[in-house]
């Protein structure tokens, strides 16, 4: 109870509350008129709940709601003769008490008194078919009474063929009747009826001029701007001192262009709220001017099934690839006569040219946050489109559950180590996974799937396996992922493990796997020989990234999906994966053109650079290298070309052959260490004079004690400078260990060399911004010091054999070590500017003797270095001459595949014996 000041308050409150209960209740006599019959089986339960405010001031809530029949905490309202509602107050209730009823509700419905259970009702198939149909008569120019007379005059009898999309209604004008109807609203969005379907068609083309003035300047076409999209305009320029306008121009010079404050209002609130950009929201008006597109099940034919909605097949609404291989629809009849046997040799041949590219990724900004379980939350593709069905799926995890991911063999990937220990505290999913085509950057049919815990091969296994389902006629396969090295080791003992619908005998289909190119140089050398792009036959100029630049387009997306119910948040990805398709379908032409017009140049170069490289060439050296090319491509089980056969002579190297060679003396009694605890004691030995030097060193030091990398070692090039004796055994000790470290510093220079030009290319193709531009070029200056390092580290041992050699009497040596000089340093394909200004002029140049160096070989051939060079400036010539050819195929495939969707529409918009007139009309109108 409550007591005090508050309690008085509420006492006089009570005995106002009878009094003021009808007039209060007044307003719902015509609902409780409307609910005498549900009184029969359920009663209007009422809880009333009394509250004190802040300020001391006592509140009566009253709530109705239909309830079962049970005994309410409050008494049952009731109807009086004069249809007014009254209610019985019992003073001495307890405020205190507890409804029961009340609470249930509340844990059933939300504040606004809706139901909570199920916040979306999954449809069921007739009403989904109703919905359809109804969808497609819309299509349609509507039934006789509507289609036949003009609604604008009762006495017009012109022919009605126009409707306006932003007027209200379904009516049906002539040409005449709805220009005068919109002479002050021009910018509404008008179609025609051509006699199969609904054509948009501007009002200025329907006779529309505008307002007239008694004072006009000049009429012309204009182009207004407005909320619904851009339109073309007669205007007339009013001449009038007092002239208004309602747009703003785009110049105050002649102006074509205008825009209504009402879009100027919009785009500010639009950036306000959403921080969009101008160029973003100048798409969205062009796309609402003119975006036909794909509006599923409708666009996807599914009222012409006789199925209806439920004879959709799972992948069946998604809007495909017009450029990718699809047998049936744009190869040719004949295409597998090319493929007798799958063997590598017809692979070789042909195979390239009719083979699927694939992008394998994952995208951890896509979460999902645990909000309503999938039977609270249904989605309404079921599969039918981007996202797989994923019964299957789940009861695969479900089988799969607690097993633990294997540790990566090639360098240490997060993706692939950090699986088991990923966080999902609060989510549904850590992320999304999915399968595009890489060529052209389409989102695949079930090809998209969640990520319960981190990056796990189960998920990567199905996903790729149910997608592989919808393309089982092609025979070859080019996959990439950017830890390819590890998820393909196992692949086909895991399949076996799979549903019997996800097998396929790996003997009927070639797979090459294969790393993205921006993402190889992060693994160790062997995958990056193994899983190039650059490097295997029958690539192009793909580069297998194409999944990182559609992430960018559905990250922004993230933000609201992750707090929404799981089948919502799959319908509305699936919605932005078709609008993403859908661009890319309107822009295939001038981006397979654009393709095709940087490619033709490229490979007129690549050709070029390849004939003065091989001109170089012995011709025994290049007639067995390009027998090896042959055999490689067609079979790559063989010994990879571009690994590095010869092993480089380096400092560890002779030591270790040192160190072998002091074990045999110790074993003979003969101590002649030369570690630094015995080095002071051989120098005595062997070397008479350095006591004498370092004597006159301590001398000229002024501190106590000297640092260590300061201290003067005397090696024997060093005492020979001068000159002084020295020991002929510790002089050639010292020569093995510069001719080591120079071949080591050629080493690291050609390494730092290759590092630089990739990195300035890479800056000169991708890098823009300001930023991005200063980060770049400080990640190049890096290198160059360590370029810098590193000829300094081979001039000093240069050094050291000059004048050692003459103790030695060393005569040739410098034919394999010559001096460095600063325009030797360059790329093997370089100018002496080290590729960081390329002109249209520019051509392959000398080669720098620094790419000559064998590494110690002593053969007289040229180097391997120079042997992997040349199989890469082949691999890249061969790919340019692919792509073209890979390009100009793609060019005829869409055009195959428009034609036969033409002829599929035209078959399907024969009349359906299920349909009604209305609705075969609809279905002829929406091809």
């Amino acid at each position: 109870m409550v007591k005090g000041s508050h309690g008085r308050k509420l006492t006089r409150l009570e005995k106002q509350f009878h009094k003021e209960s009808g007039t209060r209740h007044a307003g719902q006599a015509t609902a409780a008129k409307c609910s005498h019959n549900v009184y029969k089986t359920h009663n209007l339960h009422a809880h009333t709940s009394v509250d004190v405010t802040n300020m001391g001031r006592p509140s009566i809530r009253t709530m109705y709601y239909q309830a079962p029949k049970v005994t309410p905490a409050m008494p049952a309202p009731n109807t009086e003769p004069n249809g007014s509602i009254s209610e019985t107050f019992n003073f001495d209730t307890n405020f205190d008490a507890v409804d029961d009823t009340y609470v249930d509700f509340l844990a059933e419905h939300n504040a606004n008194g809706e139901s909570v259970k199920s916040k979306r009702k999954c449809t069921t198939g007739v009403e989904r078919d109703s919905f359809l149909r109804e969808f497609v008569r819309l299509e349609a120019h509507g039934d006789a009474p509507w289609s036949h007379t003009c609604h604008e005059l009762p006495d017009c009898t012109n022919e009605p063929t126009v409707h306006c999309r932003d007027c209200k209604g379904l009516q049906l004008y002539c040409q005449s009747c709805i220009a005068s109807l919109h002479s002050a609203m021009p910018l509404h969005n008008v179609e025609t009826w051509t006699g199969m379907y609904f054509q948009q068609i501007s009002l200025c083309d329907l006779g529309l001029s505008g307002i007239q003035c008694d004072n006009p300047v000049c009429a012309f076409d204009f182009t207004v701007l407005d909320i619904s999209g851009t339109h073309s305009v007669t205007l007339l320029f009013c001449n009038c001192t007092t002239a208004n306008t309602h747009t703003y121009p785009v110049t105050t010079t002649n102006p074509q262009t205008a825009a209504t404050f009402h879009l100027l209002n919009h785009f500010q609130m639009y950036t306000f709220e959403s921080k969009g950009s101008a160029f973003g929201y100048w798409q969205a008006l062009f796309c609402l001017t003119d975006n036909t597109g794909t509006k599923p099940p409708k666009r996807a034919g599914c009222v012409h099934d006789v199925c209806g909605v439920l004879g959709t097949q799972p992948g069946e609404l998604t809007v495909p690839c017009l450029a990718c291989p699809q047998p049936g629809r744009n190869l040719p009849p004949d295409w597998d006569i090319l493929f007798p046997s799958v063997c590598t040799v017809t692979l070789c041949m042909y195979g390239w040219l009719f083979a699927l590219f694939l992008g394998i990724d994952a995208n951890f900004q896509m979460c999902h946050c645990n909000k309503l379980s999938e039977e609270a939350d249904l989605s309404l593709s079921n599969g039918w489109a981007y996202f797989m069905e994923e019964s299957g799926f789940k009861r695969l995890l479900a089988e799969h559950a607690g097993q633990t991911q294997e540790k990566s063999s090639c360098a240490s990937h997060n993706a692939v180590n950090l699986v088991d220990s990923k966080n999902v505290h609060g989510l549904t999913a850590t992320g999304i996974s999915a399968v595009i085509c890489v060529r052209h950057n389409f989102k695949r049919p079930s090809a998209v799937g969640d990520l319960q815990k981190g990056e796990k091969y189960v998920n990567m296994d199905y996903l790729f396996f149910s997608m592989l389902t919808h393309s089982s006629n092609l025979a070859v396969f080019h996959v990439s992922y950017d830890i390819m090295c590890q998820w393909s080791k196992h692949l086909w003992t895991c399949m076996s493990c799979y549903p019997v619908q996800l097998h396929f005998s790996p003997g009927c289909k070639i797979i090459t796997f294969l790393v993205p190119k921006f993402h190889l140089p992060a693994h160790i050398p062997a995958c990056q020989t193994t899983f190039s792009f650059n490097l295997i036959k029958g690539m192009a100029r793909t580069d297998g990234e194409a999944p990182e630049r559609g992430w960018s387009n559905i990250n922004p997306v993230a933000t609201s999906t992750h707090e929404m119910g799981p089948g919502l948040r799959q319908d509305t990805l699936d919605d932005h994966f078709s609008n993403w398709n859908w661009h890319k379908v309107c822009n295939i032409g001038p981006f397979l053109l654009q393709k095709l017009k940087e490619a033709i140049p490229q490979w007129d170069q690549h050709v070029l650079d390849l004939g003065d490289f091989e001109e170089a060439i012995p011709t025994e050296s290049f007639t067995s290298w390009c027998q090896m090319v042959e055999e490689w491509e067609a079979d790559r089980s063989r010994p990879n070309l571009f690994e590095l056969t010869a092993v480089p002579v380096t400092q560890a190297s002779v030591h270790l052959e040192l160190s072998q060679a002091e074990a045999d003396q110790l074993k003979h009694g003969l101590d002649i260490s030369l570690h630094a605890e015995h080095w002071v004691k051989i120098q005595t030995l062997y070397m008479l004079y350095v006591a004498r030097l370092q004597e006159m060193d301590d001398l000229d030091s002024e501190s106590e004690e000297e640092a260590v990398h300061n201290i003067k070692l005397w090696l024997p090039s060093a005492v020979l400078k001068l000159p002084m004796p020295c020991n002929i055994n510790l002089t050639w000790i010292e020569w093995k260990l510069c001719i080591a470290q120079a071949h080591e510093a050629l080493h690291e220079l050609q390494q730092h060399l290759h590092l630089k030009r990739h990195l300035m290319g890479f800056k000169r193709d991708w890098i823009t911004e300001q930023h991005a531009h200063t980060r770049s070029r400080g990640i190049i200056d890096t290198v160059q010091k360590k370029i810098d390092a590193t000829t300094t580290k081979y001039n000093i041992a240069w050094s050291a054999l000059e004048v050692l050699a003459k103790a030695l009497l060393e005569v040739d040596w410098m034919n394999q070590f010559p001096k460095l000089e600063k325009e030797d340093i360059r790329g093997m394909m370089e100018d002496q500017a080290a590729g960081e200004s390329q002109t249209e002029e520019w051509r392959l140049v000398a080669i720098s003797w620094i790419w000559k160096q064998r590494h110690g070989t002593g053969q007289e051939e040229l180097s391997d270095v120079i042997h992997i060079e040349w199989c890469k400036a082949h691999a890249r010539a061969s790919q340019w001459s692919e792509e073209v050819k890979l390009l100009q195929e793609e060019m005829r495939w869409v055009s195959a595949f428009l034609e036969w969707q033409m002829e599929w529409w035209e078959d399907h918009a024969s009349p359906r014996t299920w349909l009604d007139g209305m609705e075969n009309k609809g279905v002829s109108a929406i091809r």
